[in-house]
């Protein structure tokens, strides 16, 4: 999770920027007997980032791709409803949902407690860890605890002599996390004191490991592979141990919506549920990231 990741929302919607780029896509019914939530519209509007490969990204021709794409078009298939599919600025997305812009947001976001303040959550429909990568050359390669996970909520004193050691390997070192990130929070709050840098997308962290301008990314490591495979191999690797839950959320992915829409929610849930169950989001999930992280019913 952007699991989220999972990423953290900064409120202002004087960020609200919705770009040009518009996918439709008609829908057709899936399953015949499906029950549908009752006073669900037929035709709705979701929002996603289009910048956060692979979860959900542009491609040269402007088409928006990438794992929550075709799982969008999968739920609303299952869903029996129309949906529009619009590319939002980050910073933006949750106060674009609360304004109506849109009526959900598909978009690798977690929950957190700051945005169940203002948005309710559909069942979810990904689990992933944040973790940290860096360039295969840099003295980084080799953080202790590799391969570990640690539940910043559940195991409080074993995170933290985790991170402990982790901030004595990185100090002196340079830290890049995107702007509005779980990653951000967990980094702000977590390596206090180390020189962490905001960047706009996760595409230009990948630039600036590959570049030696930084010498770790911090993010959900579901959004490693695709910069990873832009590289050489080796060029780019996983290090260090893996954490969730606290400021990082649940670790989990699901849908936003408003609190007042019971309805789509529900909606939402039934068809996540349908696509767990029948293995077609095992599939979506092993062919965007190499590794099933979808939930297990």
């Amino acid at each position: 999770m952007r699991v989220e990741e999972a990423r953290n929302y900064k409120q202002g919607d004087q960020n609200m920027l919705i770009r040009q780029t518009l996918l439709s896509f008609a829908i057709t019914p899936l399953l015949a007997g499906m029950a549908i939530a009752e006073n669900l519209a037929d035709h709705i509007t979701i929002a996603t980032e289009g910048a956060y490969p692979p979860w959900n990204f542009t491609a040269a021709d402007g088409t928006l791709i990438g794992y929550e794409i075709e799982l969008t078009q999968v739920l609303c298939e299952r869903m029996k409803v129309k949906c529009d599919l619009v590319a939002q600025e980050w910073n933006g997305i949750i106060p674009g949902l609360n304004v109506g812009k849109y009526d959900a947001i598909i978009a690798s976001m977690g929950v957190t407690e700051e945005r169940k303040k203002v948005v309710a959550f559909s069942k979810p429909y990904a689990k992933a860890p944040n973790g940290f990568l860096t360039a295969g050359d840099n003295i980084l390669r080799d953080l202790p605890d590799g391969g570990d996970s640690f539940d910043l909520a559940t195991s409080p004193k074993e995170s933290e002599a985790a991170i402990e050691a982790l901030k004595a390997e990185l100090a002196g070192k340079i830290i890049g996390v995107q702007t509005g990130s779980t990653a951000a929070t967990f980094a702000g709050q977590y390596f206090k004191g180390l020189d962490i840098r905001e960047y706009p997308s996760f595409e230009q962290l990948g630039l600036e490991l590959t570049s030696g301008r930084i010498d770790l990314a911090v993010a959900n490591v579901t959004a490693f592979k695709a910069v990873i495979d832009a590289n050489p191999e080796g060029a780019l690797i996983f290090t260090g141990p893996t954490f969730a839950g606290g400021v990082l959320g649940l670790g989990t992915t699901n849908v936003a919506v408003r609190p007042g829409d019971g309805a789509l929610r529900a909606a939402f849930d039934e068809a996540i549920t349908t696509i767990n169950k029948d293995g077609t989001n095992k599939t979506l999930t092993e062919k965007w990231f190499g590794v099933d992280i979808s939930i297990q019913e």
